[in-house]
C-alpha cells in the first residue's frame, strides 16, 4: 500500500474553496470601534463649538454690524453709510499711514533681528539650552508688565536709556513725547517682546540644514556672508516666507504697545494705528457700525494681501 497523500496548501492568492468559512468579527469590536468613533467626534465637536462662538459667530456679527446703524435700541441697515463716513475721517489716512510705517520698521527689526540671533545662536556648540531659555523670556513675560518696563526704561527723566546716553554727553531724548521718535520707540519694545518665538523658529530651521552644504561650501572658498546667502537662505525659504506673512498679518493689527505707551493716539497722532481707530469708534464714540466697517476694511485687504503673497510664492517655487 502507497503512503497516504499529503494535504496539500492552498497556493497564495488562491480562491477559498466555496465551504470556506470567513472569519466573524472579533467579540466586542463593534462596541469598541463605536466607542471610539464618538470620542473623536466628541473632541472634535467641542473644537467646533469653541471656534464657532468665539472666531466665526463674531466675524459674522462685525460683517453684519458694518452695514447696520444702532440709535435708540433700534437697528437699521444704512447699506455703505457706515464706509464712508470712515473713509471721511481726517484720521483715516493718518490711521493707515502709521500702521504702514509701524509695519516697515517692524519688518527691518523685528524679521531681521530673529534671524541674525538664531544664526548667532546657532554657531554655539555649547549652552544653547540656556541661550534659547534666555531669548524666549520676554514672551513668557505678560505684555502689560513688558510695556510698563519700556515706559520706565523711557522715561525722560530717569529712564535707563537717557542715563546710558548721559554717560557719552548725550542730551536726554523725549523718546515717547517726540513724534519723530516715538513710532520708532514703540517698534523697539514690540521687537525686544515679541522676537522670542520667531528666533526659536528660525533655529529650529536653521538645525535642519546638512552640515554636508556648508562643508561643500567652504570647499569652494565660501566666507561667512557667502555662506549664508547661498546656503542658509535658500534652506529656509519657505520658513521665511511663512513668517514674513505672519510678522505682515500680527503688525498690521498692531495695538497693545502704542496704546499702553504712548497712549493710543501719541503726540500729534504719531502712533495711531488702525486698529486704535477702530477702538476709538466702539468704546469712545459708540459707533459699533463704524468700527466694524473699519475692521471689515482690514480684514478684506490683509486677506487680500495673503492670497497674493500665497500665489507670488507658489508661482516662484515653481518656477524654482
Amino acid at each position: 500500500m502507497s503512503a497516504p497523500a499529503l494535504a496539500k496548501e492552498p497556493a497564495v492568492g488562491a480562491a477559498r474553496p466555496p465551504h470556506a468559512v470567513e472569519p466573524g468579527p472579533r467579540p466586542g469590536g463593534f462596541r469598541r470601534e463605536l466607542r471610539r468613533n464618538l470620542t473623536a467626534h466628541g473632541f472634535l465637536i467641542g473644537a467646533v463649538l469653541c471656534f464657532s462662538f468665539f472666531s466665526w459667530y463674531p466675524m459674522v456679527r462685525e460683517f453684519l454690524l458694518a452695514f447696520q446703524k444702532t440709535e435708540d435700541g433700534r437697528t437699521t441697515w444704512v447699506g455703505l453709510d457706515n464706509l464712508v463716513k470712515i473713509v471721511s475721517d481726517p484720521a483715516f489716512g493718518q490711521a493707515w499711514l502709521n500702521t504702514l510705517w509701524f509695519t516697515l520698521l517692524a519688518l527691518v527689526l523685528g524679521f531681521a533681528v530673529p534671524f541674525v540671533l538664531a544664526l548667532v545662536i546657532n554657531e554655539f556648540r555649547h549652552g544653547q539650552g540656556y541661550l534659547r531659555l534666555l531669548v524666549y523670556l520676554p514672551v513668557m513675560l505678560p505684555p502689560v508688565a513688558s510695556v510698563l518696563l519700556f515706559r520706565y526704561l523711557y522715561d525722560p527723566g530717569y529712564g535707563l536709556f537717557n542715563e546710558v546716553l548721559g554717560v557719552f554727553g548725550v542730551p536726554a531724548q523725549p523718546w515717547l513725547q517726540d513724534p519723530d521718535t516715538a513710532m520708532l520707540s514703540v517698534v523697539v519694545a514690540a521687537t525686544w517682546m515679541n522676537m522670542g518665538g520667531a528666533t526659536l523658529i528660525y533655529l529650529a530651521a536653521l538645525q535642519d540644514i546638512p552640515g554636508e552644504l556648508y562643508e561643500a561650501a567652504e570647499l569652494d572658498g565660501a566666507g561667512l556672508l557667502r555662506k549664508v546667502w547661498h546656503v542658509t537662505i535658500p534652506q529656509t525659504r519657505l520658513v521665511l516666507s511663512l513668517m514674513l506673512l505672519m510678522q505682515v498679518i500680527a503688525t498690521m493689527q498692531v495695538f497693545t504697545e502704542p496704546f499702553l505707551l504712548t497712549g493710543g493716539a501719541g503726540p500729534e497722532g504719531s502712533t495711531t494705528t488702525v486698529v486704535y481707530l477702530i477702538y476709538q469708534y466702539a468704546f469712545n464714540f459708540n459707533d459699533y457700525g463704524a468700527a466694524a466697517a473699519l475692521g471689515l476694511l482690514l480684514l478684506v485687504l490683509l486677506a487680500g494681501f495673503s492670497a497674493a503673497y500665497t500665489r507670488l510664492s507658489r508661482d516662484q517655487d515653481a518656477d524654482a
